[in-house]
């Protein structure tokens, strides 16, 4: 058993970390934060990294599938902030894997070696205003109408999707009382007749919005239905595959990125400050808060790793998943308000990253499925009776 990081992802990291200080300095992250918009811009050098490649296959003009790799990415960018995490995800994940995993040869054609280029960003239409973990109950309507598909419903929390080609919504296609049998995955282009965007204001997450989606009469072709013709009616097949064990993981990777940050600045900022004729580092309290916050980012990390080394190696990872998003994403928020602590005021100040890391952690355990969802996915998989 090889705990140790191979090679390439140390570089991997080396090279993100470069780009960062080279066009998202941290005095450019405050002032996206501050506006509430990150350039889609940023996506270039991200691409220039080779790193939107690492979920396609060659033949589709990618590098080949390394799912540890693309975590490492997701965590390193969500170090300097969890948008610029989720522009990459937009790219790598909620489009070039969805593609892959359920999309039809044309669609992989048409689009993979488009999101490997980092041409394409998708953005997730999944919830609505009454539907949130209970998917199948979406009420969106779907309708076809010879080779087009008009589309009429509501979306919210479609985060990014103004800066997205694609919204991957979830829609219904046929008798509601069927529930997961009349469920179709569609892509809409933001841009289309009949869609309008409203940005819902939120504490975190600051930088790519998250969106109210009206989609009034929006005509999409057939051949825009995830899957094709062959997909109609086949939504919840598609939503319920491999993507969404690794969605899991992705929300993980972000939450290990912000923890792992606040605890570079918190050691740091222990180091720095005086208090009573010393550095807080050396006050016994300060140094235990720090070494348990070490402790479980180390804990969380292999938590991931793990995870991340069944999905490469084509392993069943249905539990393991649901125990990294919930364990990592937890446990980066008691990281983060530990850190918070450490810096004491300025930790909860503007100007001073931590109250950002401290405000987008609080989104981790909610988003890519709640952590009671989690508990229930794991309770439910490892065979515990229900009476």
């Amino acid at each position: 058993m090889d705990f140790g990081e191979p090679e390439h992802i140390g570089m991997l990291r080396e090279s993100i970390r470069r780009m960062l200080e080279r066009h998202a300095t941290r005095e450019m992250m405050a002032k996206w934060d501050q506006e509430d918009k990150v350039p889609r811009s940023l996506m270039q050098p991200i691409t220039e990294l080779g790193v939107c490649g690492m979920t396609i296959p060659e033949e589709y003009g990618g590098y080949g599938r390394d799912i540890l790799a693309t975590m490492v990415t997701v965590e390193e960018l969500s170090r300097r902030s969890m948008v610029i995490g989720t522009l990459y995800l937009m790219n790598s994940c909620y489009g070039s894997m969805n593609v892959l995993a359920s999309g039809s040869e044309e669609q992989k054609r048409r689009l993979l070696p488009r999101l490997a280029n980092g041409e394409l960003l998708f953005a997730y239409g999944l919830s609505e205003p009454d539907v949130g973990s209970d998917l199948a109950s979406v009420k969106t309507r779907a309708e076809r109408r010879g080779d087009k598909v008009v589309i009429n419903g509501y979306k919210r929390w479609c985060s990014g999707a103004e800066s997205a080609d694609y919204i991957y919504a979830l829609v219904r296609s046929g008798d509601p009382d069927a529930r997961y049998k009349n469920l179709s995955l569609v892509l809409i282009p933001p841009t289309a007749k009949g869609v309008t965007l409203t940005h819902i204001h939120a504490m975190g997450a600051r930088g790519l919005n998250t969106n109210d989606v009206t989609l009034d009469n929006v005509e999409i072709g057939i051949e825009d239905v995830v899957g094709g013709e062959e997909g109609w009616n086949q939504g919840w097949s598609k939503l319920a595959g491999p993507a969404l064990e690794v969605e899991k993981l992705e929300v993980a990777a972000m939450a290990l990125g912000i923890a792992a940050q606040a605890v570079d600045d918190a050691w740091e900022y222990s180091q720095t400050r005086s208090q009573f004729g010393k550095r807080i580092c050396s006050h016994q309290s300060i140094r235990h808060m720090l070494a348990d916050v070490q402790t479980k980012l180390s804990s969380a990390r292999l938590m991931l790793y793990r995870a991340c080394w069944l999905a490469d190696n084509d392993m069943p990872l249905s539990v393991e998943s649901s125990m990294a998003k919930m364990y990592v994403c937890e446990l980066g928020l008691e990281i983060v308000l530990t850190c918070q602590k450490v810096m004491g005021a300025y930790g909860y100040a503007r100007g001073f990253e931590m109250e950002r890391h401290v405000r987008d952690m609080l989104l981790m355990p909610i988003i890519g499925g709640s952590t009671a969802i989690q508990k229930n996915n794991i309770a439910n998989r490892m065979g515990l009776p229900k009476a």
